[in-house]
C-alpha cells in the first residue's frame, strides 16, 4: 500500500446515515461494540468463572487459573474464555479474564499471537468484552488475522470480567494485562517455545499497546514482539482530558476516569467536583457501552454534566491529577520495535494534532513508524477502516519483512472534514 497516504473511507453511506454516525463518534474509545446490535448476550455479573480466591492467584504471572469453551466461535476457529494470573499496580498477584480464538487448521506449536487491546466498554465488573457473544465483532480485523494463521487474545483488562476496580486508562495496568495475555494464550495453545506476538489495540487500547511495548522488555522478555498497531491512542493524557471535558459526550470519559482513578489511588473528589454531579458519574460509571443503544443512552445521561460537574477550570493543573495524568501518558517506544499508527482526521475525541506528535517523537527516536490518515473518519470507526492494513501489516512483521517508514513524510498540517 502507499506509505503515509489519506484514504477516502467507504462511501456506501447514505446522508442521513453519515448524519447519524457523526453524533455517535462523539463517544469514542468504543469501536466495533457499534456493531453488536441483536447479538450482545446478557451481562453475566458474579459468574463463578471470574471469581478468584487466594489459591487460585498462587501462580506466576500469564498463567491460566481457568477456561471454558466459547459459543458462536468465528468461522473455522474455536474460542475459549480464559481467567489468567497478573500483576497488579502494588506487585499483588489478580486475576484478569480474557478470550482467545485460534484457527482450527494447522499446528498450535509454533502460532504467531495478536494481543487485540479493546477501547472503552466501561469501568465495571460487567463491562468485560468477554461477557458479550458480540465480541468476536469487537475485534477489527480478527477474520484476516485468523485466516493468516495468528492465533488471536484479547484482554478484558484488570477489573472487568476479574475482581476488583477497573484502573482505566492506567497504562502499567493496561500494559501488564496485554502482555500476560499473551503468556496465557502460549499456555492455552501447549507450547513449548516462547512465541512470537504483536499488539493492535484501538483508543485506551491504544494507550495499553503502547505500554505493552514500553514494558516487553523488563516485564516478560522471554516474549518476542514483532511490532505495535494502533488506532487513535490515548497518548497526551492532558490534552485528552481538556478536550473531553469540553465536547459533547467526552465529559462522560472524563467522568469515568474520575470515578476509576478516584478509588484505586484512594483520591477524594469533592474538592474538583460539585456535589451535585456525583449521582450522574456515578450512574454513567454503573454502565456499559455495548450496543449502539448505550451509546445513545450514556449521552442522555451525561447531560447534567453539562451544567454541574467540575469545580476548577483544568483538572489537568490539578494535583494529584496532573501528575497521575504525565504518569499515565505513554513515553515513545524502543526504537527498534515498528509501530503503525492510523488516525482519522475528523476524530474529535483524540485530535490528529496529539496522535502526529507522538508519530514525530518515534520518528525523532529512530523507530520505523508506517503512519495512515484517513480524512474523513472520527474515532469510532478508524480501527474498523484500517484493520485489513493493519492486518497485513502485522503478517508482514511475523514474516520478517522490512518495516515500512512513513518518517520522511509526515504532514506538516492537518485539517478535518
Amino acid at each position: 500500500m502507499t506509505r503515509h497516504r489519506f484514504i477516502e473511507p467507504p462511501r456506501h453511506r447514505s446522508a442521513k446515515t453519515k448524519e447519524f454516525v457523526s453524533t455517535l463518534v462523539t463517544y469514542g474509545l468504543v469501536a466495533f461494540v457499534l456493531w453488536v446490535l441483536l447479538s450482545v448476550a446478557p451481562a453475566k455479573a458474579n459468574d463463578p468463572f471470574y471469581e478468584a480466591g487466594n489459591a487460585d492467584l498462587s501462580g506466576r504471572p500469564g498463567s491460566i487459573v481457568r477456561s471454558e469453551p466459547m459459543p458462536f466461535s468465528p468461522s473455522g476457529a474455536t474460542a475459549s474464555r480464559i481467567l489468567y494470573r497478573s500483576t497488579g499496580l502494588h506487585g499483588e498477584t489478580i486475576a484478569v479474564s480474557g478470550v482467545v480464538i485460534t484457527p482450527t487448521d494447522g499446528s498450535n506449536a509454533d502460532r504467531a499471537i495478536v494481543a487485540w487491546a479493546h477501547p472503552t466498554s466501561g469501568v465495571t465488573t460487567a463491562c468485560a468484552p468477554s461477557l458479550s457473544r458480540g465480541v468476536y465483532r469487537q475485534i477489527p480485523g480478527l477474520a484476516q488475522l485468523l485466516q493468516q494463521g495468528f492465533a488471536v487474545v484479547a484482554t478484558d483488562y484488570p477489573g472487568l470480567g476479574g475482581p476488583g476496580v477497573h484502573p482505566y486508562l492506567i497504562g502499567d495496568s493496561e500494559g501488564r494485562a496485554v502482555l500476560d495475555s499473551v503468556r496465557a494464550a502460549r499456555e492455552r495453545l501447549g507450547q513449548r517455545e516462547p512465541p512470537r506476538f504483536a499488539v493492535w489495540g484501538h483508543s485506551q487500547g491504544g494507550q495499553a499497546a503502547l505500554y505493552a511495548g514500553l514494558l516487553a522488555s523488563t516485564y516478560a522478555p522471554e516474549l518476542k514482539l514483532v511490532g505495535i498497531a494502533v488506532a487513535a491512542p490515548a497518548t497526551d493524557l492532558s490534552t485528552l482530558m481538556r478536550d473531553d471535558f469540553a465536547s459533547s459526550g467526552g465529559k462522560g470519559l472524563t467522568a469515568l476516569t474520575l470515578w476509576s482513578w478516584s478509588r484505586v489511588f484512594d483520591i477524594k473528589l469533592d474538592k474538583i467536583v460539585d456535589p451535585k454531579a456525583m449521582v450522574t458519574i456515578d450512574t454513567l460509571a454503573g454502565g456499559c457501552i455495548e450496543t449502539i443503544f448505550d451509546l445513545l443512552e450514556r449521552r442522555f445521561e451525561e447531560r447534567p454534566l453539562a451544567k454541574d460537574f467540575l469545580t476548577v477550570a483544568d483538572i489537568s493543573a490539578a494535583e494529584p491529577w496532573n501528575g497521575l495524568l504525565k504518569r499515565n501518558t505513554p513515553g515513545v517506544l524502543p526504537r527498534e520495535i515498528p509501530v503503525f499508527v492510523a488516525q482519522g482526521l475528523a476524530d474529535g475525541i483524540v485530535r490528529p494534532e496529539v496522535t502526529i506528535s507522538y508519530v514525530r517523537r518515534l520518528c525523532s527516536n529512530g523507530s520505523s513508524v508506517d503512519f495512515v490518515a484517513l480524512p474523513r473518519v472520527g474515532h469510532g470507526f478508524i480501527a474498523r477502516d484500517t484493520a485489513k492494513d493493519a492486518a497485513q501489516w502485522i503478517g508482514n512483521r511475523f514474516a520478517g519483512d522490512i518495516a515500512p517508514n512513513t518518517c520522511a513524510r509526515q504532514p506538516q498540517a492537518v485539517q478535518g472534514d
